[in-house]
């Protein structure tokens, strides 16, 4: 027998109009471009989505129609968080701190037909304009004194319409957003998100023992919204019915708290935000007024940030992991009870850990055949996930990226205790992930390589208090050679962004390698250890 429920597709739309409706009143305290804050409500943020939808679809987006959104956070990017997907169309969400050549290649990739973006990223938009392929119309957030490219006004787009627009209605299945990732070597990769798996990320997100959002609260995300798909903040709050505190560009410490006054009371960032604002607390002797959970995510969280929350300002943190191919959450390090009962030094040691998986997430590790290992604190394997907010295929891509079962490799290796807690010892790939960032150490290595000295390179990550991990390069020269640091790294600024190079260049005579010819970075790291080497950054 069949159910006899109703038919509701899970639509984004679903979550706007719910907050406009149920929530209409709720504070949206938002830092615009020009350095205002200024305050909105989810009625009127649904209301400013609708005009965008209409002054989309008056431009010719059709349904499926990519459109990149280069923005930081404010009230004028949640309107086109919902009316990109609103007009049926898909938000492609853009890092404007990515190298111009990125930027290129995944608009291109992913066949953008407008690009629309915050006028103080006029110089980044118009250094990558005349190679976009697919870019029909630029659309300018703002005011801008020295414009670079012929582009539409967003404002003046939106206020012509008046917000009489039903939202495009479809199957809950149907593209909703893209973001990408360079989570693995080699060009960037687009993950694609659905309505469906959205609307249930979100509603996974709000549980008690993830964000435990309600209406009560008030969000303030310092993750960018082009970051792992924002972290689902802006589908989360609203769906919660909770308030929002969107802080623009400027995430210096003194901002940051300054807004964190307006009533927030949960906040979520990399451990490198927090590192900073800690120390100004400190230095200026201030405290929160209403902030009671932080969460942490994009890299390992040190032990002593979640101490320094904990035990001098009494704020729970709330160490997370995911991946922009899980939408992104796979587990919140919440206190399960026989967590809560333990003394707190051992609580402390379980709140390090990136924690348990909610509902609609399956973990689980498996060793180097596919074989289960056992969830006992102490065996290590490959950590895979499942669930419906999980990437199945990248865009494009000519095969699914699961294997037979449904399971994703996420490329970390990893630890389960037998309550579910997940610990992050190591990844697969040689990958460097400073302050929530991946950076490819292939890349690196190529673009050294080409330096007419150098025989051979290797990058390899190495701790750093503040960004995690961060690149260093060893080098060995081409016989008869001697490259400096500075003609290396100058060398390789042509190729990357500033924060992607390297913050050290070290010469060898030879590189180690393995038996098979391959460079072994594990010996390389071992002896960078053996060694006592540290970062000059550091």
């Amino acid at each position: 027998m069949l159910g006899q429920m109703q038919d509701w597709p899970l639509r984004v739309s679903r979550i706007i109009d719910h907050a406009a409706r149920y929530h209409a009143g709720r504070a949206i305290v938002s830092r615009d471009g020009d350095g205002v804050v200024r305050r909105a409500t989810w009625a009127g943020v649904r209301d400013g989505a609708l005009k965008a939808a209409q002054a989309l679809t008056r431009l010719g987006l059709r349904r499926g129609d990519r459109v990149g959104v280069m923005a930081w956070n404010t009230a004028r990017h949640l309107e086109l968080w919902y009316g990109v997907p609103g007009a049926g169309g898909v938000t492609h969400s853009l890092n404007p701190r990515l190298f111009a050549d990125q930027l290129v290649y995944i608009v291109n990739h992913a066949e953008d037909r407008f690009l629309v973006y915050d006028a103080d990223l006029e110089g980044v938009v118009a250094a990558i304009a005349p190679r976009l392929e697919t870019v029909e119309a630029f659309v300018r957030i703002g005011e801008t004194d020295a414009p670079r490219i012929d582009a539409l006004s967003y404002d003046a787009l939106r206020d012509a319409e008046d917000a009489d627009f039903a939202w495009v209605e479809g199957d809950e299945g149907e593209a909703c957003g893209v973001c990408y990732t360079s989570g693995t070597t080699g060009d960037p990769k687009g993950v694609v998100y659905s309505h469906r798996s959205n609307v249930l990320h979100a509603m996974a997100m709000i549980q008690p023992d993830m964000l435990g959002l309600s209406s009560r609260d008030v969000l303030m995300p310092v993750v960018p919204l082009f970051h792992a798909n924002g972290w689902s903040t802006a589908f989360s709050a609203p769906m919660a019915g909770a308030g929002m505190a969107m802080p623009g560009r400027n995430l210096t410490p003194p901002a940051l708290f300054e807004m964190l006054e307006q009533g927030v009371t949960i906040t979520a960032a990399v451990p490198a935000v927090w590192l900073g604002l800690l120390d100004h607390l400190r230095r200026e002797g201030l405290r929160f007024s209403t902030l009671n959970r932080v969460v942490i995510g994009g890299s390992a969280c040190p032990r002593a940030v979640i101490e320094a929350f904990q035990r001098d300002y009494g704020v729970t943190v709330l160490h997370a992991w995911g991946m922009t191919e899980t939408s992104p959450l796979g587990s919140f390090a919440s206190l399960k009870p026989e967590v809560a009962a333990l003394p707190p030094e051992a609580r402390l040691d379980v709140q390090c850990k990136v924690g348990h998986p909610p509902f609609t997430v399956d973990l689980d590790l498996r060793d180097d055949f596919g074989e289960p290992v056992a969830w006992n604190g102490e065996s290590r394997g490959r950590l895979v996930i499942r669930g419906p907010g999980v990437l199945k295929r990248y865009l494009k891509a000519e095969r699914d990226a699961t294997d037979g079962a449904g399971w994703f490799d996420t490329g970390d290796v990893a630890t389960m205790d037998a309550l579910g807690y997940v610990r992050i010892v190591d990844r697969t790939k040689d990958l460097i992930k400073s302050g929530g960032e991946w950076i490819s150490s292939i890349d690196l290595e190529n673009v050294a390589v080409a330096h007419p000295d150098v025989a051979e390179a290797a990058a390899v990550a190495v701790a750093h208090a503040q960004w995690g991990e961060r690149p260093v390069l060893v080098v060995a020269p081409k016989p008869g050679a001697a490259p400096t640091r500075a003609a290396l790294l100058a060398h390789m600024g042509r190729h990357f962004a500033p924060w992607q190079l390297p913050d050290d260049v070290l010469f060898v005579e030879n590189l180690p390698h393995t038996a098979t010819g391959k460079l072994s970075k594990l010996t390389l790291r071992r002896q960078l250890e053996a060694q006592g080497y540290r970062l000059p950054s550091a």
